[in-house]
């Protein structure tokens, strides 16, 4: 019988949280720090120690023997380096364990070899970790003892930032003062803070862990390279929200244990569409925290699986035919009193409050929607967004039926009278109870849908961090909520000023509205018409980061300087780059070392059969001479085709680093190893399976 866990007994077990600090902390020093947390007050160094000495002491007490600055480059994972306790051996030769306040609050870890896109030079080794006191600490436990984790910002010698979280920050601070700005011109005064709330949904696969030591294209790439088709797939639609395997649900329970003691609250989680494929949710928490979460969630999935012996695969598109993975992000604006902005109301017609700040962000979406496809853009998102399985990679909004309505009453007559009721849903069986419905349907192929009190941004891909897609949304509408507060504050007649800015706004986007089948060809036609961006992979969705409109934006609300943006730009074409590279290179060497002589085995011993069944008998041999020319056909084209994917590959290397190498490895390399990959995948339903040198998509997604 499985052990019972009270979860409300190990929640947060593993987190320096604000019940451990107020039990440990004087009164003073915790006012303090919640006033540097809550206010952004400034925190000196004889409050920092003081938090330093009570952090380690707890720290200690958990069994941590070291502490690191827990910080995000622009790697898309986490770094860290980990200081012992330890301080200069004492004269006895004991030694004692402390730690500062300047440890605490500043790190300095070498900042040479992160990307930094010509921001720093390689010889220009300098950068700072800095405390982020809204994110709190925790002590990870795993192989290697137990450590305090300090989740940082980093930054630069000359100050600027080399990480996902310092422009989070600066973004968040950004949609804070003009949200409160607003608020106050509908006569809030008590509401001190607005921050986004974020609950980012984590789609995974799983596989078992001996099978993917046999497929070099997983190990290297995170997906499969090659591949066949086993004969099902996910047409049954029997894996989908199905009864959990033994083995993933004991998995998904230490996951879900593991994440509860370091204060992370998972939720929900389920088969997903692809078989192997499964999603694992938070409820939601203010956006930096569920950055640093989500990093923790991706780090916990991957390190649990490995000790059930399977393999947690976090690509977009590990699996060609089969759905692959995304991670919602739902986001909203809440005060910390308790007011969530994106709440319509039983009547969202009249709720003024509430109109325009839906069509601030209608006009946010429309303004920049080239720049929010930009946020989503990954190598292994190009796999996936507009393929029926993700939102298309046109940018749209879903409102849902009453909220349409409400835009088209202001668009058509100047003003809003009433709000389609929610209704109610009969099921016609007696004994089953009538349920209230909502006030619309959801929409799935909808990228940015308004789901009740949030919006669910869906194009983020799986393996990504949340914080640039966060970074935008907060930044775009801090910008249409900036432009609202302009004219409301030089109006004489401030309500017929709302009610002209609600009506201009939802005039002037409502192109952006899309509530119909975001898959259809139809709408590819319509949105074409509407003027809306169709951007089809990262490559050309990369520019938009530092057009002048971009950083003029961004500049504004000091998020990101003109450098910092261009720094990231030339990261994103390296990265591009240098991902298709090693796909490419691994295809080769795959389809050199493994493949095609797998394949010339197969053949010699389907000849040398075919020439002692004649020599032996007059028996038919045609079948065994088709099969082997229709082998030895094919192996010829995966000939061809893996020279000429070398030749390319070659060439794109030899390019200098930037936007006309990035653009090559995608018009010219991709192409190549989609002409590779089509005789070999043809091949293994040809071949011998025993003479076949990897586990089939068979193996993979239906033996866990």
């Amino acid at each position: 019988m499985s052990e019972y866990v009270k979860v409300a007994e190990i929640f947060g077990q593993h987190v320096f949280n604000d019940t451990v600090m107020q039990e440990r902390l004087p009164k003073k020093i915790y006012r303090e720090l919640k006033n540097t947390i809550e206010e952004g007050k400034e925190l000196d160094l004889a409050t920092a120690d003081v938090i330093a000495h009570e952090m380690k002491e707890w720290a200690i007490e958990q069994g941590a023997t070291h502490y690191t600055h827990w910080f995000q480059p622009l790697t898309g994972v986490t770094a860290e380096k980990h200081d012992s306790f330890i301080s200069a051996p004492l004269e006895s030769g004991k030694v004692l364990m402390s730690f500062s306040g300047k440890e605490l609050i500043k790190g300095e870890p070498d900042a040479s070899s992160f990307p930094s896109g010509g921001l720093r030079a390689t010889f220009e080794a300098r950068g700072y970790t800095a405390w982020d006191c809204t994110s709190p600490a925790f002590v990870r436990h795993d192989a290697g003892g137990a450590t305090l984790c300090i989740p940082t910002a980093f930054c630069s010698y000359t100050g600027e930032a080399l990480d996902q979280k310092t422009p989070l920050l600066r973004s968040m601070e950004a949609i804070n003062t003009q949200a409160l700005r607003l608020l106050r011109l509908f006569g809030n005064t008590t509401s001190k803070r607005v921050t986004p709330s974020v609950g980012p949904e984590q789609e995974y696969f799983l596989i078992d862990k001996e099978k993917y030591k046999k497929r070099k294209d997983l190990i290297f790439t995170g997906r499969t390279l090659f591949g066949a088709m086993p004969p099902k797939g996910q047409e049954m639609d029997d894996h989908y929200f199905g009864k959990i395997r033994s083995r993933v649900a004991s998995y998904m329970k230490e996951v879900n244990q593991e994440l509860w003691k370091l204060g992370v609250s998972a939720k929900t989680q389920h088969n997903e569409a692809a078989p192997a494929q499964h999603e694992l949710a938070p409820i939601y928490a203010k956006v930096n925290v569920a950055v640093d979460h989500n990093q923790i969630i991706m780090q916990t999935l991957k390190s649990v699986a490995n000790r059930h012996g399977m393999h947690c695969l976090l690509h977009e598109k590990p699996f060609a035919g089969v759905n692959g993975s995304g991670k919602h992000n739902n986001w909203s604006l809440t005060t910390d009193d308790g007011i969530n902005l994106l709440e319509p109301g039983k009547t969202p017609h009249e709720n003024v409050q509430f109109l325009l700040i839906l069509t601030c962000i209608l006009k946010a979406v429309d303004d920049y929607a080239e720049l929010l496809r930009e946020s989503a853009a990954d190598v292994g998102n190009d796999h996936r967004l507009g393929a029926n399985e993700a939102p298309p990679a046109i940018i749209s909004v879903f409102l849902g039926d009453q909220l349409e309505d409400v835009i088209d009453q202001l668009v058509n007559t100047g003003m809003a009278t009433h709000s389609i009721k929610s209704g109610t849903l009969e099921t016609g069986v007696k004994t089953l109870p009538n349920l209230n419905k909502d006030t619309s349907d959801r929409n799935r192929t909808s990228p940015f849908a308004f789901t009740g009190n949030k919006f669910e941004f869906r194009m983020v891909g799986s393996s990504d961090s949340v914080a640039g897609p966060n970074v935008v949304l907060n930044t775009i509408v801090a910008d249409a909520f900036r432009e609202a507060c302009d004219e409301m504050e030089k109006a004489e007649d401030l309500n017929l000023c709302i009610h002209d800015l609600i009506k201009k706004f939802a005039t002037e986007h409502c192109r952006i509205i899309f509530n119909g089948n975001g898959y259809s060809q139809e709408w590819v036609e319509e949105a074409a018409r509407r003027g809306l961006p169709n951007i089809t992979n990262m490559v050309d969705a990369i520019p938009y980061l530092k057009d002048e409109k971009s950083i003029a934006l961004f500049e504004r609300f000091g998020v990101f300087t003109r450098a910092e943006l261009e720094s990231r730009v030339e990261i994103k074409y390296e990265t591009y780059s240098k991902v298709i590279n090693i796909e490419a290179r691994s295809m080769i060497d795959i389809a050199t070392k493994q493949i095609i002589p797998a394949v010339v085995k197969y053949t010699t011993v389907l000849a040398n059969s075919i020439n002692a069944v004649r020599q032996a008998s007059d028996a038919d041999v045609s079948v065994q001479v088709d099969l082997l020319n229709q082998t030895s056909s094919l192996l010829r084209e995966s000939k061809t085709a893996l020279e000429e994917l070398k030749k390319l590959t070659e060439e794109a290397a030899a390019m200098e680093a930037g936007q006309e190498q990035a653009q090559f490895y995608n018009r010219k390399v991709m192409k190549a190893m989609e002409a590779l990959r089509r005789p070999v995948d043809e091949l293994e339903m040809l071949v011998d399976k025993d003479m076949w040198p990897m586990p089939s998509y068979g193996d993979l997604l239906f033996e866990v």
